[in-house]
């Protein structure tokens, strides 16, 4: 079956459009390697993952394994968040101790404690937009984007009545002090590459 035909026979059914469905359409895309893919409200978008993308997220991933074992660190897996067909593949995403999987064999957003998105030039309007605004309402402890255009990094925390009450921007070379949250660590940005 073609996108197409899946298309035509879901309008036919009557059935609502669902996450699964529209990732099930994905699946059968011929996507371009190296490019992520994710839902946002509902609408799919695709972004190519360059060298300075990668090497932040690496930077960042290896810096959270120095406290946090493997298991509980998560990149470019999909998690389905409250709102209108949120099916998000985060960049790096931390899970709570003990965090388990749906009835689907999918990780939950309420295990999700931290969540870092790179800026993507055809994508940051979602990282700094809706998905900031759905990260906020599953109550996401802490949420960092870092943006290797503005070299600067924006931390987001104190979720409550769908907001984040807390928020900081620094260029990169200051520390991310996480000794607060719920992470207690600092994460280095000395070393994140620029744009």
């Amino acid at each position: 079956m073609t996108v197409l035909e899946d298309r035509i026979e879901m309008a036919e059914s009557g059935d609502e459009l669902t996450l699964d469905t529209m990732f099930a359409w994905l699946e059968k895309m011929p996507i371009p390697e190296g490019y992520k893919t994710e839902i946002v409200g509902g609408h799919i978008f695709m972004a190519p993952q360059r060298d300075t993308h990668w090497e932040i997220i690496a930077d960042i991933y290896e810096q959270l394994r120095v406290k946090y074992p493997r298991k509980r660190l998560k990149s470019d897996v999909r998690i389905d968040y409250p709102g209108h067909l949120n099916g998000f593949a985060s960049d790096v995403t931390l899970l709570a101790e003990g965090a388990i999987k749906n009835g689907k064999g999918q990780w939950r957003c309420e295990d999700v404690e931290f969540v870092a998105e790179v800026i993507s030039r055809s994508t940051a309007g979602n990282d700094y937009g809706p998905k900031k605004e759905t990260y906020a309402a599953a109550g996401v402890p802490v949420y960092l984007i870092v943006d290797p255009y503005t070299r600067a990094w924006h931390l987001h925390t104190l979720p409550k009545d769908g907001k984040y009450h807390g928020s900081v921007r620094f260029d990169f070379g200051v520390e991310i002090d996480l000794t607060k949250t719920a992470l207690g660590l600092v994460l280095k940005t000395d070393e994140f590459p620029r744009g």
